[in-house]
């Protein structure tokens, strides 16, 4: 099972079946896999923040709803998720490629790639670093069911290693 396909299984094992999207060069297959998965609501979007507003009413419409997306859309989702999703106390499984970590080929990511962390622990958002693919597959599941039980946002880095 390659990088992608686990992806896949994981959110399928947590039952997710809402997933908006963003170009991503990592999520792209994983996309392809929910877009042909009749269980499963896609819909693509080309900003971060009106992700997580479809998001949420998709949540508040009794939807398992999580957004793929790059880390570095993460600065352009800080209001949405510190008011939106804090204020009114929403789930979000927030699966991120998370670039600009070892491995990375391009300068430009990786002052966000040392950045996501912080700006997760300032927004008081959890995250899970899965390393492999069984930890993944375990986590996955396990991160929608805190995210569901706390009512928050939670995030998922998934580096450049996980995707070799």
């Amino acid at each position: 099972m390659d990088s992608s396909e686990t992806v896949y299984k994981a959110l399928k094992g947590a039952g997710i079946d809402f997933v908006v999207s963003l170009p991503c060069v990592n999520l792209g297959k994983v996309m392809e896999l929910v877009d042909c998965d009749k269980d499963i609501i896609h819909v693509p979007v080309t900003r971060e923040e009106e992700g997580f507003g479809i998001c949420a009413g998709a949540f508040l419409g009794g939807k398992n709803p999580a957004i793929l997306m790059q880390n570095s859309g993460l600065g352009n989702s800080v209001n949405v998720l510190a008011s939106l999703y804090e204020l009114y106390r929403m789930p979000v499984l927030m699966v991120m490629s998370h670039r600009g970590t070892e491995g990375e080929f391009m300068g430009a990511q990786i002052p966000m790639g040392k950045a996501t962390p912080g700006v997760l622990d300032a927004l008081n958002i959890a995250y899970i670093n899965p390393k492999t693919h069984e930890e993944a597959l375990k986590v996955i599941p396990e991160a929608w069911i805190l995210s569901k039980t706390a009512l928050a946002p939670i995030g998922i880095l998934l580096e450049i290693p996980f995707w070799k």
